[in-house]
């Protein structure tokens, strides 16, 4: 999970979020919301992207008013601002206005980071959103999870449901939340076997395993079970995606045992072993289509699109005319 630096009052009036895991990164702009709304449910929050801060705006945005409301200024990207820009924003720092919080988000690295030292300096509060590459922190990130739902789930639980679900953490973490809260009691590996293996009609993996595999048919009749039986379309894109990485993933790894491929690829042993069948007849050319039918798809589920049930299924007949792009 994120960590946090001594500062750890989300209404401080600087917080900068560091590094380019998705996830903790919103949840760490959520928390500053969160706190900012229930001191004054009025609260107004601005999102911003680079292009969405000219020189100037952060003035404006920080202008005081007649009726000092509360503000959230958030500002992701901040390693892409314009040097205008980034000098607005070290001069404000040097002022801040009360009831207004700023939070940065930037990637870390040395892009930008004139702007991150500033923000250091003036004492921001920190959080650390490092990439997740390891097994053993995606691992870690589980048990923080169930931890932080007040629910006990055994080592080997976590361990199946990273085995399962695999490196992303958003699919993790709702993963988590629907065991937390479908089970009760304790949630041990049989429970995630059950939800995660031994559901195949209701699994977003099904979904996936058949798309890659070019059974287009038998794919679409899995998606509207899963829809039909409450799997989140959110889960079915990721599923959707993280099986066509896989397949660009190992087809471009050097040959060797699954164990060995397992950890360059930070997949466990099965599934190299499954990736291996699905990919034949993949081709890099049928990896870019189906990678960008997966990203329209994600667009389209999280309101980019007026029917996330017709984005999946576009999806999957992409994703299975993908695979059946052969070498000529």
């Amino acid at each position: 999970m994120a960590r946090k630096n001594a500062n750890d009052n989300p209404l401080a009036p600087l917080t900068v979020a560091v590094g380019q895991e998705d996830l903790l990164l919103d949840r760490a702009v959520q928390e500053v919301v969160a706190a900012a709304r229930a001191a004054d449910a009025d609260t107004d929050v601005r999102d911003l992207t680079p292009d969405q801060l000219a020189p100037g705006t952060l003035a404006e945005l920080t202008s005081p008013s007649l009726f000092a409301e509360r503000k959230v200024v958030v500002v992701r990207n901040a390693q892409d601002l314009s040097a205008d820009t980034v000098k607005d924003v070290k001069g404000y720092l040097g002022a801040p206005v009360e009831e207004i919080t700023l939070v940065l988000l930037h990637a870390g690295g040395v892009k930008g980071k004139g702007l991150l030292d500033a923000a250091r300096k003036a004492g921001a509060r920190e959080v650390a959103c490092p990439k997740m590459t390891k097994p053993a922190d995606r691992l870690s990130f589980v048990r923080g999870e169930f931890r932080t739902l007040g629910r006990s789930a055994t080592p080997e639980a976590c361990q199946a449901l990273v085995d399962s679900i695999g490196s992303d953490l958003r699919e993790l973490a709702s993963a988590a939340a629907q065991l937390v809260a479908d089970v009760e009691g304790t949630i041990d590996e049989a429970v995630v076997g059950r939800y995660y293996t031994g559901r195949a009609e209701a699994s977003s993996f099904t979904v996936a395993d058949r798309a890659v595999e070019g059974r287009a048919a038998e794919a679409l009749e899995a998606l509207r079970w899963s829809l039909a039986t409450g799997v989140a379309p959110v889960m079915i894109t990721s599923a959707l995606a993280q099986g066509v990485r896989a397949i660009g993933k190992l087809s471009s790894a050097r040959g060797g045992r699954p164990a060995d491929l397992a950890r360059e690829l930070g997949m466990p042993p099965w599934k190299i072993d499954r990736v291996r069948q699905q990919m034949r007849g993949w081709t890099p050319d049928g990896v870019a289509v189906a990678l960008r039918a997966c990203a329209e798809a994600d667009a389209g589920v999280k309101g980019g699109g007026d029917d996330p049930a017709y984005a999946l299924e576009k999806a999957v007949v992409a994703v299975a005319g993908a695979a059946r792009l052969r070498r000529g």
